[in-house]
């Protein structure tokens, strides 16, 4: 594989940057949205802790809300961490691809093919990591939605 221009070579990172900037836009949101399940946790212990004030029926449906919320908060844990690895992934991918053009610019075939291949092996877990991480949102927006429908009947359920 020849180069022609160096815009082959600026090529050659313009898809792994693009992929990085996905990935840490999708790394804030899911940090955002743990910390929202950290607090909502934390407030149903709160409430647990001390609960005076509250009936039967509220402390029951606090405690079945527990697991729940600590459910949302592994499964968006595990999100954040596909999304890591592939921002390290794709930002190594950008890299090593830079690497391989300038290999392949100075004449050096074998070591350009390894660097491709490594490339594009990194460049697969990048892509791994966010469609995992997007599944695991998927996963976690469920959840919250069943909390929700909790929380909407616990309004029906209490006296008010």
């Amino acid at each position: 594989m020849e180069l022609a221009s160096p815009f082959q070579i600026l090529t050659l990172i313009v898809a792994p940057a693009v992929l990085t900037n996905s990935s840490s836009v999708l790394s804030l949101s899911t940090s955002n949205r743990f910390a929202r399940a950290v607090d909502r946790s934390r407030a149903l212990y709160d409430k647990l802790k001390d609960p005076e004030g509250l009936s039967q029926s509220e402390k029951a449906i606090f405690t079945k809300q527990l697991p729940i919320v600590r459910h949302r908060g592994l499964l968006l844990v595990r999100a954040m961490t596909a999304f890591y690895t592939s921002v390290g992934a794709f930002s190594a991918t950008a890299l090593t691809s830079l690497i391989g053009a300038g290999a392949e610019m100075y004449g050096q075939g074998l070591a350009a093919r390894i660097l491709t291949v490594l490339a594009v092996s990194m460049g697969c877990v990048g892509v791994l990591g966010l469609v995992s991480g997007t599944a695991l949102l998927v996963r976690e927006t469920w959840v919250a939605f069943k909390f929700l429908e909790m929380e909407t009947h616990m309004g029906e359920e209490l006296p008010g």
